[in-house]
């Protein structure tokens, strides 16, 4: 007897019309339907006229409830996996029955559809072209700081987390502990609903934005890489432009170059002799440095 398929489904992250035509024969056409909140997905199945049974598969019972899963599959029998919006196993139950269809040998696919993730990244209008999903923030605030520490450097891809309403602002206050608050971002909110705001800027402006007043939906957070600092001179490449075409005296250069680099004005003189090849250059006009 042939197993039967698990079938990873993407349903809407809010707008109900968000489904694809595949989907929805798929949900009609299989045994049962694993469904992360059974009251939530009812209301997509009330909607579109689906009368497949629903069993319940969430974080505290995936482990139980997902023997019972592979049971049917082997058996032959057509199961349906989906979460309360998006795509199952990305922060969401399903990766745990994913891996044990895997170890099983059971067929395993993936019916595609709305990603909160990528639809925030689009609408953004921050840099696409690498990113990091990194998801859910810690609710701790010292686990969040820690995390959010280790983008100080990122300065190649944007990285996005999900994180809830009421601690969105706790989150902004850590980012700018952490980043600085120049830091560029968006907040998405409340995604393909009809209330959807995409809010744009730096993360001390974002939290003047969120602080007036409750925050609501379903929150999206995306951190821009960080601007790369420009390559900083050395010490020794700015003896040597001055070596090469001197702009002021020795002892105006020393003086400059000893604050900059955060060094005593002797070291600095020192390694201008040094430079040149010969230690006694310049003592004679120079010396009161």
């Amino acid at each position: 007897m042939a197993c039967g398929t698990l079938y990873l489904v993407a349903t809407p992250i809010g707008n109900l019309e968000d489904i694809s035509l595949r989907a929805l024969r798929i949900l009609k056409e299989v045994d049962l339907v694993a469904a992360e909140d059974t009251r939530h997905s009812r209301k997509l199945f009330n909607h579109y006229g689906i009368t497949t049974p629903l069993t319940s598969c969430f974080e505290h019972n995936e482990a139980r409830k997902g023997e019972r899963i592979v049971e049917l599959l082997a058996q032959g029998r057509s199961v349906a996996l989906i979460s309360d919006a998006g795509t199952p196993a990305i922060s969401d139950p399903g990766y745990l029955l994913v891996c044990r269809c895997r170890d099983e040998g059971l067929p395993v696919t993936v019916v595609p559809g709305p990603s909160a993730v990528i639809t925030a990244l689009a609408l953004s209008g921050l840099p696409t072209a690498r990113f990091a999903f990194e998801g859910f923030l810690p609710a701790k605030s010292s686990h969040r700081r820690a995390l959010l520490a280790a983008a100080r450097g990122e300065t190649e891809r944007t990285l996005v987390y999900y994180e809830a309403p009421h601690r969105l602002l706790a989150a902004l206050a850590d980012l700018r502990e952490e980043l600085g608050g120049e830091r560029r971002v968006a907040v998405a909110r409340e995604l393909t609903k009809l209330h959807e705001e995409l809010f744009r800027g730096t993360v001390e402006e974002a939290l003047a934005h969120f602080g007036a007043g409750r925050v609501r939906g379903e929150i999206v957070l995306l951190v821009a890489p960080a601007e790369a600092e420009p390559e900083r001179e050395s010490l020794e490449e700015a003896l040597a432009r001055w070596h090469a075409a001197p702009e002021c005296s020795r002892k105006e250069m020393v003086k400059s170059l000893a604050k900059r680099f955060g060094l005593p004005g002797s070291e600095v003189y020192r390694r201008s002799l040094e430079l040149e090849g010969d230690e006694g250059d310049g003592q004679s006009d120079d010396s009161d440095h």
